[in-house]
C-alpha cells in the first residue's frame, strides 16, 4: 500500500480547509480551525500519515505524525 500524503489544514475563505500535500483542491472546508483540525487529525490517524496546521499567516504553526516516524524522539 503506497503511503497516504500529509494532511494539512489551512485558512480557506471565511473559515478552514483541510487538503492533502501536492494537491491545490481542498477536500473539505469547516467554519473553525478546532473543526479542521480533528477531522485532520482522524484522517491522519487513519492514514497513518502527517498532520500539519498552519496559521492565518500560511506558516506551519504545528506538526504531528500519526505514521511510521523514521526519526523518533529518544527517551
Amino acid at each position: 500500500m503506497a503511503k497516504k500524503p500529509h494532511i494539512h489544514t489551512v485558512p480557506h475563505d471565511d473559515g478552514w480547509a483541510n487538503r492533502r500535500e501536492g494537491r491545490s483542491r481542498v477536500y473539505e472546508t469547516f467554519d473553525t480551525q478546532a473543526q479542521a483540525q480533528a477531522s485532520a487529525r482522524e484522517d491522519a490517524v487513519r492514514d497513518q500519515t502527517e498532520h500539519l496546521t498552519h496559521g492565518r499567516n500560511g506558516q506551519i504553526r504545528e506538526r504531528n505524525s500519526y505514521g511510521n516516524d523514521p526519526h523518533p524522539p529518544a527517551g
